[in-house]
């Protein structure tokens, strides 16, 4: 009996724990879109948007059907803004501050010299999740 009466609130302890330990974190990713072209001075940076329910691979850490964001991205200042033959690049971390500090430098790396103009999309373009094949 002194067993059972140990073991119990042992184990529902044990249980509780491991359902705090078991959910799962990072559920989202902070995403920008960066686009340049060779023929032309301009780069466009999106806004920093928040996606639910992209999770890096974990093995690689890489984020899965990546080249469908840049394919938006692409698309979107095509048709909208009339601006074809980009390269476009996508740039995420699961920590906001830290996706911050890499777009500051690579702003100032493209300002150095004066030769990029750069410029937003505005808050009209939002990446969408992309589907996995």
């Amino acid at each position: 009996m002194k067993f059972i009466k140990v073991f119990v609130p042992l184990f529902f302890v044990m249980m509780v724990c491991s359902a705090f330990t078991m959910k799962d974190k990072g559920t989202g990713l902070y995403m920008i879109g960066v686009s340049a072209s060779f023929t032309d001075s301009l780069v466009y940076f999106t806004d920093i948007q928040y996606l639910e329910d992209v999770k890096l691979n974990k093995k690689t850490t890489l984020l899965p059907s990546r080249n469908q964001y840049s394919e938006q991205l692409d698309d979107y200042l095509e048709q909208i803004k009339g601006m074809s033959n980009r390269t476009s690049f996508i740039y995420f971390n699961e920590k906001k501050d830290k996706l911050e500090k890499t777009i500051k430098k690579l702003k100032e790396e493209y300002q150095k010299g004066g030769k990029s103009i750069l410029r937003e999309t505005g808050s009209d373009f939002k990446f969408t999740k992309a589907e996995e094949y």
